[in-house]
């Protein structure tokens, strides 16, 4: 064998060994994480109307687009993300999923619950921290999460 050959028949040989394989199929995604990534783009969704809202004062009873209630708040938040939300923060708190500060995620809903009636309620917005509509005389805000002792979160079912 010639020294030339030698050398196509290296070189081929290398090629072949660094040659791409078959483009591998994608592995399939499980329904959960599916589901966890639809719900995570939901509360993107929902946290980035209520943030929209952020100085828009405070009215008892309205829904937007120009002021807000605590629920118009979340209502209208919500509807962004194409969920509908019933109109008080006490019809909100019996329609949402109970869950863990723990497992709550922006755009969950969090109550602030005496006894079982829920006074008030906000969007999460991650890290201890809330978009409301606060009261009378204040706008809408990002504020720290208050009065740990009477706050429960809540999940709307997709």
């Amino acid at each position: 064998m010639t020294l030339r050959r030698l050398l196509l028949v290296a070189v081929f040989s290398a090629a072949a060994l660094v040659a791409p394989a078959a483009p591998a199929q994608a592995a399939p995604v499980s329904p959960d994480a599916a589901a966890s990534a639809a719900l995570a783009a939901r509360g993107t969704t929902i946290v980035a109307a209520a943030r929209a809202q952020r100085g828009k004062p405070y009215k008892y009873g309205s829904r937007g687009p120009t002021a807000f209630d605590c629920s118009g708040l979340t209502g209208f938040a919500y509807a962004k993300a194409h969920v509908t939300l019933p109109r008080t923060a006490q019809a909100q708190y019996r329609t949402a999923k109970k869950i863990t500060a723990a497992a709550a995620r922006p755009g969950d809903l969090v109550f602030w619950v005496s006894g079982s009636h829920a006074y008030h309620v906000a969007v999460y917005a991650g890290a201890g921290q809330v978009w409301h509509a606060p009261k009378p005389g204040d706008r809408v805000k990002l504020a720290k999460i208050w009065n740990w002792k009477q706050v429960k979160f809540g999940r709307i079912p997709a």
